[in-house]
């Protein structure tokens, strides 16, 4: 259902299109994003650097908007230390309570609203930025250091003008999904820093067993971060005016802890590992001591993310360990019972100082919201049934929305043409940073929710890079500081200020990469799994009898006869998809060339492009893939010819050749999966089955489908290959050219060919 809010919503929103009109700052060639609430440009540019001085009014000398400040320019434009001397230029930094005023805005709270405020002077020579407090500061220092540009005479300039600029809503929040890999602690360090330059106040961090947690040690897999590890990534973003915010699911959602045997016994279904049994005392007790664990390790921060996500059995289990059907019997509906559930959780977090976000939905009913506590924040508007209810009862709420759903390698940044595709595509898709942007400055609970914030998630069940949301993260949460601004106009700023002014062709790149994966996806066909253990339920109901999970495959061509006698039909029924990929191929052959020219062009962020890289080649290998399915069945159908002309051995000489393209295709595939292990591990630790004497227990959730989590190390990014029966497919071929090659005194050809085997490049 996550996935899909943005996608139900969006058509029916309202939506005034931006005006097409460049901004001011976008017409004179500068950038800031998020875009500035009020400029006022006057004539002329002015020299910025390379002599520069800071005078400080009211701000201590280690304040964050003093050390960003010189570390932002020394970083991205080389700059030395502040000094003095001729030509410098003096920058000005000053905390005056109730010096900056803001303007219309949708969060009630103005107060804190102006706590983020900031004003910004611009003159030659002179360069001014005024808050009301720390944080208004801070996020000021952000817009000088992205609005430096450089010019073609080889100086950094800045515009004459003023900005007077505050937030729209108080909390923009990204949602950082670590649960299925983990982020070294200094690559979590630098996605920190990266998110509050764009402004963003809120990490939200699901870890699952990627704690070390004290209270349920069966949970830390064999890489954590520790106590120690986590605070020290709390203080370091709460330096930045940032929080970085625990997310723990409950009821559901659970599998990572379910899975294991010590706490099968909490399940709300002996059989499903999905849920948690929302009336057992011992479950409860296992989440507050998780609880514990995190706030110790979490000291400073304000909010909680207390996940109530499709907790779509609650109140259903009546079996030997768990009885909530009673319970709900007794409350008036299974909604009860899930507000229940976080009356008891999330009282015991706000009095341990905490604000508690919750996913506000199914099953409640507009009738149970009265019995929630008020202290809640509802982290998703779900509608006029409930968001005025929410609102009237005291429960403030926020935009939900999603950089990333289930898109597998890349989020869909622009979307496949329907022309150009195999198959539909799915209803209500939107391309990711206009539907965000939309959802933001249109979602109709503006206008009956009390809407404190918004929260872009980029989900990583399907095993996507981190690397991949940032465009979304920055672009569209950009919307929650300035809801009318131009959602094109905020991608190009991204693409500028994330990559560097020498970087070429970026927009290019976000098309064709979005487009290369989602063929990956469309090139092949879907059914039930042979492999995976079926699903337990959905949204609608529990399954009796269970149901097949649903995987990729692709269809093979016959093998042949054992007088190489082959039949068949198979490039002609695939006719479009071999078009297709031929398509896509020379596509890749642009993205290639585009991605390794701005990995020497670009200024920042080259590990981001990296990983392009890593993807575009494994979206390169499925297209070799089908093109080589193509060759091997035109090769069969010339032994199958030769044979029937009595030529055995060019016969045999193209059922080789067929071979051999099978095994470049083996080769191929574990070389691109040698190459995503080097490039991700280098900001990832490793997915391994154990290490630092702890061990890994692999067991898929019995309702969701996580990609990510298909096999232990990452693997998964190419599992359907391997499931694919294409192993006993050429084997039957080698067989079949063996017999036929005995025949006429040719000799055996006893090349192995394992395909299971991910290892060997040989």
């Amino acid at each position: 259902m996550r996935y899909l809010r943005l996608c139900l919503i969006l058509p029916a929103l309202a939506f005034h299109e931006a005006d097409a009109t460049a901004s001011q700052l976008a017409s004179r060639g500068y950038v800031v994003l998020p875009e500035p609430q009020n400029v006022a440009l006057g004539a002329g540019d002015f020299r910025f650097g390379p002599a520069w001085s800071v005078q400080r009014k009211g701000v201590a000398a280690n304040d964050i908007a003093v050390t960003s400040l010189a570390e932002g320019l020394k970083s991205r434009f080389h700059l030395p230390a502040p000094g003095g001397g001729a030509g410098a230029v003096q920058v000005t930094l000053a905390i005056a309570p109730g010096s900056v005023s803001i303007g219309e805005a949708l969060d009630s709270d103005k107060a804190a609203l102006a706590a983020q405020a900031y004003r910004l002077e611009l003159a030659p020579g002179h360069v001014t930025i005024t808050a009301n407090e720390v944080s208004g500061l801070f996020y000021g220092v952000q817009t000088l250091l992205q609005l430096i540009a450089p010019h073609n005479d080889g100086w950094l300039r800045l515009p004459v003008g003023q900005i007077v600029d505050w937030p729209d809503l108080r909390l923009r929040q990204i949602y950082w999904d670590a649960a299925h890999h983990l982020d070294r602690p200094e690559t979590l360090r630098d996605a920190i820093r990266q998110a509050a330059f764009y402004k963003i106040n809120g990490f939200v961090i699901k870890l699952e067993g990627h704690f070390q947690y004290k209270s349920v040690p069966a949970l830390v897999e064999p890489y954590v971060l520790t106590p120690a590890e986590l605070q020290s990534l709390t203080d370091y973003a709460l330096a930045r005016h940032v929080q970085l915010v625990p997310y723990v699911d409950g009821p559901a959602h659970i599998a990572f802890i379910l899975k294991h045997p010590e706490y099968a016994k909490l399940r709300a279904f002996p059989d499903s590992n999905y849920e948690g049994c929302a009336t057992n005392p011992d479950f409860y007790k296992l989440l507050l001591g998780m609880f514990q664990d995190l706030l110790q390790a979490n000291r400073g921060v304000q909010y909680f993310f207390l996940s109530t996500d499709e907790a779509y059995y609650v109140g259903l289990a009546n079996n030997s360990q768990c009885d909530e059907a009673t319970q709900a019997g007794k409350l008036g509906s299974v909604g009860r019972v899930l507000a229940e559930f976080l009356t008891k959780t999330a009282n015991w977090l706000h009095d341990r100082g905490r604000t508690v976000v919750f996913w506000g939905e199914y099953p409640l009913q507009p009738g149970d919201i009265e019995s929630l506590p008020r202290h809640l924040v509802n982290g998703e508007t779900y509608g006029p049934r409930f968001d005025p209810l929410f609102a009237k009862h005291g429960i403030r709420s926020m935009i939900y929305t999603s950089t990333q759903g289930e898109e597998r390698h890349f989020p869909e940044y622009v979307l496949l043409p329907a022309d150009e595709r195999l198959h539909p595509r799915r209803s209500g898709a939107v391309e990711r940073v206009e539907g965000v942007a939309r959802k933001i400055a249109s979602d109709p609970a503006r206008n009956s929710a009390n809407v404190i914030g918004a929260i872009n998630a980029g989900w990583a069940d399907s095993g996507l890079h981190p690397e991949t949301f940032w465009l979304g993260y920055a672009a569209g949460t950009a919307a929650a500081w300035k809801p009318a601004a131009d959602a094109q106009e905020s991608v190009n700023a991204f693409y500028r200020l994330f990559y560097g002014p020498h970087a070429l062709d970026i927009e290019r790149i976000y098309r064709l990469m979005s487009w290369q994966a989602q063929f990956w996806s469309d090139s092949w066909e879907t059914g039930p799994s042979q492999a995976r253990k079926p699903i337990w339920g959905n949204s609608n109901s529990i399954f009796n009898p269970k149901r097949p999970a649903q995987d990729q495959f692709l269809p093979l061509p016959q093998a042949p006869t054992a007088e190489l006698g082959y039949s068949t039909k198979w490039s002609a029924d695939n006719a479009r998809r071999l078009q297709l990929a031929a398509t896509y191929l020379s596509q890749n052959d642009e993205l290639l060339g585009l991605l390794k020219d701005n990995l020497r062009r670009a200024d920042f962020n080259r590990y981001n492009l990296e990983v392009f890289l890593s993807i575009a080649r494994l979206c390169r290998h499925n297209l070799e893939m089908l093109a080589d399915l193509g060759r091997m069945d035109t090769l069969l159908v010339s032994a199958a010819s030769a044979s029937g002309n009595g030529q055995p051995g060019q016969a045999v000489a193209a059922a080789d050749q067929a071979l051999a393209v099978a095994q470049g295709i083996r080769r191929r595939r574990n070389t691109v999966l040698r190459e995503i292990t080097a490039t991700w591990y280098r900001n990832w630790y490793p997915r391994v089955q154990a290490a630092n004497g702890r061990r890994f227990l692999h067991e898929l959730d019995d309702v969701k489908d996580h990609p990510g989590d298909r096999t232990v190390d990452l693997s998964y990014q190419l599992l359907r290959e391997v499931l694919l029966p294409f192993g006993e497919w050429v084997e039957r071929i080698r067989e079949a050219r063996n017999r036929y090659a005995g025949a006429y005194d040719y000799p055996a050809n006893n090349q192995a060919f394992d395909w299971k085997n991910l290892a060997s490049v040989e």
